[in-house]
């Protein structure tokens, strides 16, 4: 009985011990006091995990309920506290998950904006996802509020807010 019981706990500590390194997944997880209002989150994807200083793909989602009206300009903003870097040259937008032709983007680093001009404009109701690829992660973690503003054909030409993505760095 002493031999089984010394071999189970044996076999179990060896199980433990191969067991896989769970990663994080690089999903929003659930933030509870953000000073964000619930329906005003908007949700993400980290390919990489957000680990510091590590280059990685930013996949920013807008709904399809986000989307009120026909869109002709992007932008993604972040707060000055985020000192990663991104790369224009790999910056994707998807629209009901195909990649669309863009006019121009634009990164203005003083400003901390990212501007997205599709060739034609995104239609309403339509899903759309921001791909920031070769995207290199501050190298101090932290939590960082980036906004989503749009411009809508026929609307008056102010960028409208339609949420905030909070992506974490380096929690695993």
């Amino acid at each position: 009985m002493i031999r089984m019981l010394s071999a189970v706990a044996v076999s179990g500590c060896v199980a433990a011990g191969l067991a896989p390194v769970v990663q994080a997944q690089g999903l929003p997880g659930l933030v509870i006091f953000s000073g964000v209002e619930r329906e005003n989150q908007l949700s993400y994807r980290l390919d990489y995990n957000g680990r510091p200083f590590q280059t990685d793909r930013y996949r920013l989602r807008i709904s399809r309920q986000k989307m009120r009206s026909d869109v002709y300009e992007f932008t993604v903003t972040y707060p000055d506290t985020y000192q990663g870097t991104f790369d224009e040259e790999r910056i994707e937008l998807r629209v009901k998950g195909e990649s669309v032709p863009l006019n121009e983007v634009i990164w203005n680093r003083e400003t901390r904006e990212i501007t997205i001009y599709p060739t034609e404009p995104v239609a309403a109701g339509s899903r759309v996802e921001i791909v920031l690829s070769n995207v290199r992660n501050p190298r101090n973690g932290g939590t960082f509020y980036f906004n989503a503003l749009v411009r809508a054909t026929g609307d008056v030409p102010l960028r409208r807010y339609v949420g905030t993505w909070i992506i974490g760095i380096g929690r695993e």
